[in-house]
């Protein structure tokens, strides 16, 4: 049986002060999700697992800010990479 389903991975940036919205600087498939991923993982960035936001990031342009409707969806990444980042920055 083929299987039709495909890793992806995006990656979002906001930079607060500078960005109006964050913007999606990161996608790929297969191989180039798994690298994706392991920046990531080099580099400490939290890593959400949430297949739909996912596909619904991967629809838009490189270095494009994320349009109004997907603001809920980023802000809810956003809050919850904080409450990381807060949480180890209070040990």
């Amino acid at each position: 049986m083929y299987n039709e389903y495909k890793k992806k991975a995006v990656a979002l940036r906001y930079r607060k002060g500078k960005d109006k919205a964050p913007k999606l600087v990161a996608k790929g498939v297969a191989e180039i999700a798994e690298k994706i991923i392991k920046v990531a993982r080099d580099e400490n960035v939290p890593i959400i697992k949430d297949e739909n936001a996912a596909t619904e990031f991967f629809g838009l342009d490189l270095n494009v800010e994320v349009p109004p409707e997907l603001y809920k969806v980023a802000a809810e990444i956003l809050a919850f990479i904080y409450c990381l980042d807060k949480k180890t920055n209070d040990r």
